[in-house]
């Protein structure tokens, strides 16, 4: 496993290579640069005043050679200062990571606690109306987009039956943990509510997969009950594809997910990245992403050594 985990990380060199050409690029196709977004909104400049801060970012450099001083002092674990704020882009990455983080941990809860149960259930009871009912759940939480999900949420919980509130400032967990909370469950149940959906149809698809093998039909002929076939020989085999799914989401949950963030205001990575794409803010754009890029590979990894954890006779190469 140990050499396993070493190709795992190695590959993680020429992923991020790749994804920060990619983000360098793209960035710079937009019309305009971060001088011309601050000149029409904020700040009146002279063309050259304009020249003279482009110089002090390095704006006026040619492309590959903007590329190899961010890159260069990437390495050192210098993502550069965000032009927007003023702050290192690595700082403002830090303060927003743990609002992103527990709304990925409370939706990846929300979707495995609804969505594995709902799936067994439709898989043993096959073509009944248990079944029909969770694949409509899950075509359902696949179809509404999230943010209309949201809208709903807002409304029928905070809106026409006053739970929840659905506004004011942001409130951190270790500040009062129960207002946090009350801000975090509509945005969670937003994202784990699609979330489950996935979990769902995927638990009962490998499930029935499972359930019809020679060595579930071989446990039935030895005497075993329905049950014991499900629980002892085929549920551990089934959860490794749900595994597979429950990292890649995770790997988009932590990135942040922008369009729920934005719908529900809170100050995460994903609305930070929006607010960076809008305003051209390049050093940030590229440091959320490289950070969003190497968050999603760790978490696949992690995923991937859950296998030998759910199955033991799973073995790395």
């Amino acid at each position: 496993m140990r050499n396993y985990v070493f190709k795992r990380l190695l590959t993680l060199i020429p992923t991020l290579l790749g994804i920060s050409v990619i983000v360098f690029l793209v960035m710079r196709l937009i019309p305009g640069d971060t001088i011309s977004a601050m000149i029409g909104t904020q700040f009146k400049l002279t063309e050259a005043q304009a020249e003279a801060m482009r110089r002090y970012y390095g704006l006026d450099k040619s492309l590959p050679e903007q590329y190899g001083l961010w890159l260069s002092a990437a390495v050192q674990g210098d993502l550069g200062y965000s032009v927007r704020t003023g702050q290192p882009v690595l700082s403002e990455i830090i303060r927003r990571y743990p609002l992103t983080m527990e709304l990925a941990l409370v939706a990846m809860a929300i979707a495995v606690a609804v969505g594995i149960p709902v799936g067994l259930v439709s898989a043993i009871q096959r073509d009944t109306v248990l079944d029909y009912a969770g694949r409509l759940f899950a075509l359902a939480g696949l179809a509404i987009p999230g943010f209309w999900m949201g809208t709903l949420i807002i409304y029928g919980l905070s809106v026409y039956l006053h739970i929840l509130p659905n506004s004011g400032a942001y409130v951190e967990f270790a500040i009062d943990p129960a207002e946090n909370l009350k801000q975090i469950i509509f945005p969670a149940l937003t994202l784990g509510l699609a979330f489950s959906a996935a979990v769902m149809r995927t638990t009962r698809s490998a499930l029935l997969e499972e359930l019809n093998k020679d060595y579930a039909r071989t446990a039935r002929a030895k005497g075993h009950t329905e049950r014991g076939v499900i629980l002892r020989h085929c549920l551990k085999n089934a959860l490794i594809p749900v595994i597979t799914l429950i990292g890649l989401e995770a790997g988009y949950l932590l990135g942040g997910a922008i369009i729920v963030e934005e719908v529900f205001a809170l100050p995460g990575l994903g609305r930070l990245l929006l607010n960076g794409i809008n305003q051209r803010d390049y050093a940030l754009v590229q440091g959320v992403i490289l950070f969003i890029a190497f968050s999603f590979v760790v978490v696949n990894l992690l995923a991937d050594l859950a296998y030998a954890v759910i199955n033991p006779r799973v073995r790395y190469e």
